[in-house]
């Protein structure tokens, strides 16, 4: 192959590989790990990959500290996930484990306990009704899930099952 043809078939690859990564982008954002992931599978070649995926993180649009740091407030604040379920998401998402250090450092231990709280008070009158064994069986299984230590479960169980909200610590 001319040094021209391999100019050509790179510059295809960079096309395609481009279009990738938009088309994933539009959807929601991503970690620069699952991209490169899409475009192996997309059987990019790894240098045009990395060439690509360079150019999307000049610019800005594949940043893994950003990511890292949207990710952890969204599942903090919205869906009531603990350090431990956050920092497991973001590993698994490929992000790197400094950058992930730095992200959950930002959560508060007290809004741990805070957020375990709210989660529970939330979903506990759901469960109104079934025996207490059961609910307090689903809420240790629901924060559990939810990536809470033991002890937390335990404080937030006994607060429920004393009707306490426990916001007066």
């Amino acid at each position: 192959m001319s040094e021209g043809a391999a100019d050509d078939v790179s510059a295809d690859a960079g096309q395609v590989a481009r279009a990738i990564v938009l088309r994933r982008l539009t959807m929601a954002p991503r970690t620069r790990a699952e991209l490169r992931r899409t475009l192996q599978q997309r059987q990019v070649p790894d240098e045009v990959a990395e060439r690509v995926l360079d150019r999307f993180s000049e610019v800005g649009l594949v940043d893994d500290v950003q990511y890292a740091a949207t990710f952890t407030e969204s599942r903090r604040h919205r869906s009531g996930w603990s350090r431990r379920a956050i920092t497991a998401k973001l590993n698994e998402r490929g992000v790197p484990r400094d950058v992930i250090a730095e992200a959950v450092e930002r959560m508060d231990p007290d809004d741990e306990l805070h957020n375990a709280r709210a989660l529970a008070h939330t979903k506990w009158p759901r469960t109104e009704g079934l025996d207490d064994v059961v609910r307090r069986r689903r809420m240790a299984g629901l924060l559990a899930r939810r990536g809470y230590s033991g002890s937390v479960v335990a404080k937030v169980l006994q607060e429920l099952a004393a009707g306490d909200s426990g916001d007066d610590d």
